[in-house]
């Protein structure tokens, strides 16, 4: 017996001698704690539209600092039901809980349930990594012991509610409450505090903002837990399940503009530079169309697509003056976030003559001169009209209208290659151009919103564009970062030109290939469309709106004989008439609100005057 106890001891010995060397091994190499309370976060970027209304935040959202006592009782009570039952009474470490789990996960085969308690979780998410390791894991239970040393059991608690994860890129349960009820915590009810302490367990699946329905399935488990937890009564379960979760309606808009916000979060850095405050950035998006076009564009392609043979769509709405008021990247952003209307180059085809003919006005000609629709032939390529067939002499304005193939060519030839592309580039489109005899029927690859943007400085009467979708930035704290300023540049088509082009460009819809595009106002456009139905276009404006429209297939596959006075032009049309009722709507309420409006400027006009004032 004597000698049993004697290798008892020494055992016993060794074994507080191999833990204490194991635990000065993993002490010595445990981080800094000096900086307990400092989370190193993303700067919180807001985007609102040009109403001001919230479109999408990116970013880490840290809610104001909260305690306990500032919280409803149930709040922390959900939290400790679900979390760690015997937080008040265990010193960092709960046995029982660890037993608990180990049997229950022997049981499943499998790891189905943690023994982690809060303070072991603040320990983790302050100060260590998430790797599943023997070393993270005995850290773990240091730092747990350390915070049980060093803070009270509230304080631990609030440092937990204040710094865990929630899903949305939330961190603290006033940022979460914020984000997902538009709350500050305190006013969270019973069962909001239940789905927020639900997201402990699976922040991004258990989200409501996409997950609303499984949000609430884990908030009726915390309910039930604090039941059983003797927090609340069966009656006050009850009446805490049939309150409203949501008690207004919520600004944030869900995946609206996710192309827009992409092609907008960019350019940020080239605006502000490095910096980590929240900011707040105004943009040009009309939330209101974004959501029509969005909307509208599904319904059209899940009707048209398998009859047709399309399977994609792209659209840039701006105003005459570049501001983008809708952009459609595509059909479904979540499938795919490459952005169609501003990183795709497709073939413009016939959508690029009016570059072409704009080259032949300037060069002296006049939308009467006579041109013939005759076969041509140049180094041995020889281009043909849409029909085959050739109908002789034609007025450049007729020949535009019928969109005619030889003509077009024959312009380039006159005017010179060179000077076309001269023309593009002082138009804004900066894809690269060959001086090919083709580059009159559009074979090469241009952006839809850089050809959107040349049909605009028609629209605006010849004045140069930048399409742009930033108006301001500030910062969330206040003061201003960025506003925009100055308004293109200036006058590059003379007036009389511009005239003469919008004769013809008006006649492509009262009588030539754009006739589905016929608005109930002056409208002027041109249709589109590549080599074997590859691409099919639609560019148009009134003197209030420009809207460029692109179909077609990523993989280039031929779409069945679609045309761009066909689905593209009904596509423009319906989008034009969104747009206008809108902007008409708009009109309406600022003469009710007794806002001056010049009578010889347009809505848009009286919109960028506004938005381009010195502060």
């Amino acid at each position: 017996m004597g000698l049993f106890l004697k290798w008892l001891l020494t055992l016993g010995i060794w074994g507080v001698v191999i833990i204490g060397i194991i635990t000065a091994y993993f002490a010595y190499d445990l981080p800094n704690t000096d900086k307990a309370l400092e989370v190193s976060r993303r700067p919180l970027v807001t985007f609102v539209a040009r109403d001001g209304s919230k479109i999408y935040e990116t970013g880490n959202l840290k809610g104001a600092p909260v305690k306990i006592n500032d919280l409803p009782k149930y709040v922390s009570q959900a939290v400790i039901a679900t979390e760690d039952r015997r937080f008040y009474s265990h010193h960092g470490i709960d046995i029982i809980g660890v037993i608990r789990a180990f049997a229950r996960n022997i049981e499943a085969g499998k790891i189905v349930q943690g023994g982690s308690t809060i303070s072991q979780q603040v320990a983790k998410n302050l100060f260590l990594t998430p790797d599943r390791t023997f070393k993270r894991k005995y850290q773990e239970l240091l730092l747990a012991f350390w915070l049980e040393q060093k803070f009270t059991k509230d304080q631990i608690l609030s440092i937990y509610l204040n710094r865990v994860y929630l899903g949305s890129g939330t961190y603290g349960i006033d940022s979460a409450s914020r984000k997902y009820f538009g709350i500050p915590a305190r006013k969270l009810s019973v069962f909001q505090a239940a789905i927020i302490a639900g997201l402990l367990k699976a922040p991004s699946r258990l989200n409501p903002n996409t997950n609303l329905k499984a949000a609430i399935l884990r908030g009726k488990v915390v309910i039930s837990n604090m039941v059983v937890a003797g927090y609340l009564t069966k009656t006050q379960a009850k009446k805490a399940l049939s309150g409203k979760i949501y008690q207004g309606r919520r600004s944030y808009s869900k995946g609206v503009g996710r192309y827009f916000i992409d092609w907008i979060y960019e350019q940020l850095k080239g605006f502000i530079g490095p910096q980590g405050k929240d900011i707040i950035v105004k943009t040009t998006l009309d939330l209101n169309l974004q959501g029509r076009i969005e909307n509208f564009v599904d319904n059209y392609l899940k009707k048209n697509s398998k009859k047709y043979n399309v399977r994609q769509c792209a659209i840039i709405v701006m105003s005459p003056y570049g501001e983008i008021l809708a952009m459609v990247g595509g059909r479904n952003y979540q499938k795919s976030q490459f952005n169609r209307s501003t990183q795709a180059r497709r073939q413009p085809g016939s959508a690029f003559k009016p570059i072409v003919y704009l080259t032949a006005i300037e060069s002296g000609l006049t939308p009467d001169s006579k041109f013939v629709d005759s076969p041509v032939s140049i180094k041995g390529w020889a281009p043909q009209n849409y029909d085959r067939k050739f109908y002789g002499e034609m007025s450049l304005k007729e020949a535009l209208a019928r969109s005619i193939n030889t003509i077009a060519v024959k312009l380039s030839e006159h005017v010179g290659r060179g000077k076309v592309i001269k023309t593009a580039r002082r138009l804004g489109i900066m894809a690269p151009l060959i001086p090919s005899p083709s580059l009159a029927l559009g074979t090469f690859g241009v952006s839809l919103i850089e050809l959107t943007g040349a049909y605009a400085v028609l629209a605006n009467g010849g004045n140069g564009i930048w399409p742009f979708g930033l108006m301001e930035i500030n910062y969330s704290s206040g003061g201003k970062l960025y506003r925009r300023h100055g308004d293109g540049t200036g006058q590059i088509i003379e007036p009389r030109h511009v005239s003469q082009m919008n004769s013809m460009m008006g006649e492509v819809i009262r009588s030539g290939t754009g006739r589905k595009a016929r608005l109930g106002v002056l409208a002027y456009g041109k249709t589109g469309t590549s080599q074997g139905f590859r691409d099919g276009w639609f560019i148009g404006y009134t003197k209030d709106v420009v809207a460029g429209v692109w179909i077609g297939n990523d993989n280039e596959s031929p779409m069945n004989k679609v045309t761009g006075g066909t689905l593209p032009a009904a596509i423009w049309k319906k989008i034009m008439s969104e747009a206008l009722q809108i902007k008409t709507a708009a009109k309406k309420s600022r003469i009710r609100r007794a806002e001056p409006v010049l009578e010889h400027k347009s809505f848009w006009d009286n919109l960028i005057s506004k938005i381009m004032s010195p502060d």
